[in-house]
């Protein structure tokens, strides 16, 4: 976009030689700049695809006429996506010093003296929120220009995975798969044989999955397989070896698959089974452990009966008896004796007392 003034057109003669005597004239005064308005001058894609970490440089170079006689000025800044917010200044020139607006490191300009025609701007690491559209500007009174320039800071594909599946063996088929698990989209996954030979018609490969399907696979196709996950910033590759080997009938699959599952089975019921006979012979050991206690145990004690005791008439190895209540002791003297009456139930059996316990013996 180029504001500024413009010349004039004159009138052209209508005589032939007027005419020719006018270009010449003419043309020799556009070559003296003298007419010549400010202008930016970079060239490039308006859209810069980087990788992260990377720098980059972008152009903004000018040159301006004779007639451009005002204070040059020269701002960056980021183009709001909002038409409606103020773009958010970055760097700028004016009255000989320059000026930085941002907070962020690693942005400035390119030059030393950026009034030399040399306006561009620099960044030194990318990031991510590095992703937007830049606007330069340069003016100087009365030209006037602008350009607009979108960065697209990009992650490079990872190292990718590169693995072999077995997708029918009925048919003898392969899958061959590719897969990089950091990376900007759009990913590119490109297959190659060797060095770079064609495939054949059996094999099919997808760029967006990473599939590389073999159908009806021979031992002609053996060998290395490269596979490269790529895209605007950057690209990874990984490989892999096929043997010259066929892949297994899928009925060897199939009767493998059961024969193991058979095993596994018969495997945990062996041991639910030992796991139960182990359980019954405890319990069963621990009830004859408690009847032995049982029978081994001796008779509890019996109490003595208190001496003080009086009870009725009871049997005593088939006679009866009734205890006696002690006798009152009576003194003589100093000395303490028993009385000598005892007194008994009739009809029952005189038994002797023992002092000691109370029993009769």
């Amino acid at each position: 976009m180029n504001v500024g003034h413009t010349c004039p057109m004159a009138r052209l003669p209508s005589s032939y030689s007027g005419i020719y005597l006018f270009r010449v004239i003419y043309t020799a005064f556009l070559s003296t700049g003298l007419c010549r308005a400010l202008s930016l001058t970079s060239e490039g894609p308006q859209t810069i695809r980087r990788a992260v970490g990377d720098r980059v440089t972008l152009g903004c170079t000018y040159e301006w006429g004779a007639s451009d006689r005002g204070d040059l000025d020269i701002e960056w800044s980021l183009v709001s996506p909002d038409t409606t917010m103020k773009d958010q200044m970055l760097l700028s020139y004016s009255n000989g010093k320059k000026y930085i607006h941002t907070s962020t490191e690693g942005i400035a300009f390119t030059a030393t003296d950026p009034s030399k025609g040399e306006a561009s701007l620099s960044i030194a690491v990318l990031s991510p929120p590095h992703s937007s559209t830049y606007q330069c500007k340069v003016k100087k009174s009365p030209g006037v220009d602008m350009r607009k320039v979108t960065l697209v800071v990009m992650e490079k594909p990872s190292v990718p995975k590169c693995w072999k599946e077995v997708t029918n063996s009925v048919a003898e088929s392969l899958s061959l798969q590719c897969k990089s698990s950091k990376g900007s989209a759009p990913l590119k996954y490109t297959w190659t044989r060797g060095r770079g030979s064609p495939f054949p018609q059996t094999l099919t490969q997808n760029g967006v999955t990473g599939q590389l399907l073999i159908r009806n696979y021979s031992l002609s196709l053996a060998g290395l397989y490269r596979c490269t996950a790529s895209n605007d910033v950057g690209e990874e590759h990984c490989t892999i070896h096929l043997a010259d080997e066929k892949p297994p009938s899928r009925a060897g699959v199939i009767v493998g698959s059961v024969v193991g599952s058979i095993l596994l089975i018969t495997l945990l019921l062996l041991l639910l089974w030992l796991l139960l006979c182990k359980l019954s012979d405890r319990r069963r050991n621990q009830k004859e452990f408690s009847n032995e206690i049982r029978e081994d145990a001796p008779a509890p004690e019996s109490r003595p009966t208190s001496r003080f005791t009086n009870r009725s008439t009871s049997q005593y190895r088939g006679g009866s008896y009734s205890h006696v209540s002690r006798p009152e002791p009576y003194f003589i003297g100093d000395s303490e004796f028993a009385s000598p009456q005892s007194t008994t139930s009739p009809g029952s059996t005189t038994l002797s007392y023992a002092a000691k316990y109370g029993d009769v013996v």
